[in-house]
């Protein structure tokens, strides 16, 4: 019931904190927002974490170092090359973007339909995930929800955030880091596939989980 409440708590927080990009018109919630709420959750001090930087600044505060030179590349080598063995099999997709590593998870996979609980069957997951980024937490992680383009972009965009934050959630619950958190709803501004169609729309129901260098 505790947990409960607090995810509770912690959505209402992130709607009262949604902004408007000016240039792309798209609703989200701030690096600020995220990271307040997920401190808040794990006991931390709430705003915390003012952007990028600050996020960067209080893990590199707490006694975590920086990543340079070659040591960037061979540290997320070895963080691809633990996901891509903890995660085969299980429909979590892994790519590489030059040093950046994205976790694609389908929401038909992570979440009964039109909810934000994460499935049982997906801890052992998730479980995984949070033993890599436990070992290698020379990184921050980003977490960006996504929807098709079915119902409303409010509802959408509410959803895409709920459920992006109960994987940051789960996470941070299995000792990952609070500070390394930011959470992102995009609702269905960010397709990556069409949408007229039950496979394409399957595709943009997803929860990404983006690990980027600490420098």
């Amino acid at each position: 019931m505790k947990k409960t409440v607090l995810s509770l708590v912690a959505v209402a927080v992130l709607a009262s904190a949604c902004t408007t990009d000016p240039y792309t018109g798209e609703q989200k919630v701030s690096n600020t927002a995220g990271g307040a709420v997920l401190g808040g959750l794990a006991g931390a001090a709430l705003g915390t974490l003012a952007g990028g930087n600050d996020r960067r600044n209080a893990l590199i505060g707490a006694g975590i170092g920086a990543l340079a030179g070659g040591a960037i590349g061979s540290v997320m080598d070895q963080n691809e090359n633990a996901l891509r063995q903890q995660l085969e099999g299980t429909g979590v997709s892994v790519t590489r973007a030059g040093n950046q590593i994205i976790l694609n998870m389908p929401s038909d996979v992570t979440f009964n339909t039109d909810q934000d609980a994460v499935k049982a069957t997906f801890y052992p997951v998730l479980n995984s995930v949070a033993l890599v980024l436990k070992k290698y937490n020379q990184t921050t992680v980003d977490v960006f929800g996504h929807t098709d383009s079915t119902g409303g972009a409010q509802h959408n965009f509410d959803l895409s955030q709920r459920r992006a934050l109960s994987v940051a959630n789960y996470l941070s619950a299995q000792g990952v880091d609070s500070r390394r958190f930011a959470v992102t709803g995009f609702g269905a501004t960010r397709p990556v596939a069409p949408n007229n169609t039950p496979a394409g729309r399957a595709q943009n129901r997803r929860v990404e989980i983006q690990l980027s260098p600490l420098t």
